[in-house]
């Protein structure tokens, strides 16, 4: 089950961006996704699916935002 969602948007931020209406809103769902994995707050696999692309993808996108896709606390690293 999914739930769509409206977002209005000033007209001119496409072009401002250089970018298609549909590769915004793929942009968007990633960017979502990214800091609430980042905290802790969702899974690799929901924020895959939240962003709209297979987790691998997710995966290698989190490079470009220099996010680690090893998400461990301190504590989890030195009991390891």
């Amino acid at each position: 089950m999914s739930v769509q969602l409206t977002i209005d948007l000033p007209e001119d931020v496409f072009p401002i961006l250089r970018t298609h209406p549909d590769t915004f809103v793929k942009e968007m769902r990633l960017a979502a996704a990214r800091p609430w994995f980042e905290i802790g707050q969702i899974s690799q696999a929901k924020a895959a699916e939240l962003a709209g692309i297979s987790r691998q993808q997710f995966i290698n996108n989190l490079s470009r935002f220099q996010v680690s896709p090893i998400q461990m606390t301190s504590e989890e690293l030195w009991r390891n």
